[in-house]
């Protein structure tokens, strides 16, 4: 990797950390360039504008992601989904904790407003990415019988993710130890109604 690659995963990574702290939006070329020791001019060469700059930061959240969240879980295999899965989703709720309680993703969503710019349409993908590979995980289960085989995987990803909006409110509200508590109890009594057999 040459010396600019190098300047350029090391500013990713500080502005990455900026981020996660006070909000994608709040991310500014002078302070990142405070922060890397380098000046505007510097650091703008990398980047060209501040919209680039804050594309990057979210490219480079998304490899953090798939490391933190995706490549662990995927080390696990397919044949235990519901052990796949619970590795997952604790995980992902490892990554919303990792930020105060709140997801850097949803968080910069919030932030850019219903504006249809490149931004926003990068977070759209990144979500609805995120929800393609949670469904595909639900029909691996289905597929392998730990699921009943009616179940609608698009509608109990739907459900996954309730679940987790509700653990990032109350991690706010009342703490780690009580969205965690909540979270695994409604992940429990969702997994018990998906691996249930129809009655006629």
């Amino acid at each position: 990797m040459n010396k600019g690659r190098l300047t350029r995963e090391a500013i990713l990574t500080t502005a990455f950390e900026l981020a996660s702290k006070n909000g994608l939006e709040s991310l500014t070329v002078g302070e990142l360039a405070k922060q890397c020791g380098m000046s505007k001019s510097g650091l703008f060469a990398h980047f060209n504008s501040k919209e680039n700059m804050q594309l990057s930061v979210l490219e480079h959240a998304n490899s953090v992601f798939a490391a933190r969240v995706i490549e662990p879980a995927r080390s696990l295999g397919d044949e235990d989904i519901i052990h796949k899965l619970k590795a997952l989703l604790d995980l992902w709720l490892g990554w919303n904790h990792s930020f105060q309680g709140s997801c850097m993703f949803l968080d910069a969503w919030k932030e850019t407003g219903s504006k249809e710019t490149p931004i926003q349409q990068q977070l759209k993908a990144t979500i609805l990415r995120w929800i393609d590979y949670l469904t595909i995980q639900l029909r691996k289960g289905r597929d392998n019988g730990q699921f009943r085989e009616d179940l609608d995987c698009q509608q109990a990803t739907f459900e996954l993710y309730g679940l987790y909006l509700s653990a990032h409110l109350f991690y706010s509200l009342r703490g780690e130890e009580a969205s965690q508590a909540h979270f695994w109890q409604g992940i429990d009594r969702l997994i018990a109604d998906w691996s249930k057999q129809k009655t006629v």
